[in-house]
């Protein structure tokens, strides 16, 4: 059951396409999601991706699977340090960050905006959405698009693309192994 919500919000990150997503895991115990984060990370840690429960409250799980060495290369762009730096955060390590994300997403009242920089997405399109409180976008897709809506929607139709594939493979028998790309 879990792999499926892999392949169903998390191909593009698979594929090496994106550097990350998060989804929502409900009715599933602390110990199950633990044993199989532990047996994925293990399993696709090699290929660069990580598995990592966010929070757990009541059976549900906030799930980030991220590729730190895209993270890493997507805060290396004009800006992102700087924003991140305006939010609070201060440890740079992709390991470091996360945890501060973590807490912020434990501790806010509303959900920390600056996750979309840990997602891939543009800035322009994070700034424009704090600026805008979610409104007045050009285009909605895979997040809300303020600044270069034409590489947006490239983008959105490339992961969409990747997400049937994915689908289709998976559903076909091919493993989230072979599915996953090795950067």
């Amino acid at each position: 059951m879990f792999d499926n919500y892999l392949i169903e919000h998390c191909s593009p990150t698979l594929a090496n396409l994106k550097t990350a997503n998060l989804f929502r895991l409900s009715g599933v115990s602390k110990e199950e999601l633990e044993i199989w984060a532990e047996e994925r990370n293990r399993e696709m840690g090699e290929k660069g991706i990580t598995i990592l429960p966010l929070t757990y409250s009541n059976g549900s799980a906030l799930i980030y699977v991220c590729r730190k060495k895209r993270l890493k290369m997507d805060w290396e762009k004009d800006g992102v340090l700087e924003y991140l730096t305006n939010c609070g955060y201060c440890d740079f390590t992709a390991d470091g960050a996360i945890r501060h994300l973590a807490g912020r997403i434990c501790e806010s009242q509303e959900f920390p905006h600056e996750i979309g920089l840990f997602l891939g997405y543009p800035l322009a399109d994070v700034v424009g959405f704090v600026e805008n409180k979610g409104k007045n976008c050009l285009c909605t897709g895979f997040w809300k698009v303020y600044g270069d809506e034409q590489e947006a929607k490239k983008q959105f139709a490339r992961y969409q693309k990747c997400r049937e594939i994915y689908a289709r493979l998976f559903e076909n028998g091919r493993s989230l192994g072979k599915l996953t790309v090795a950067a």
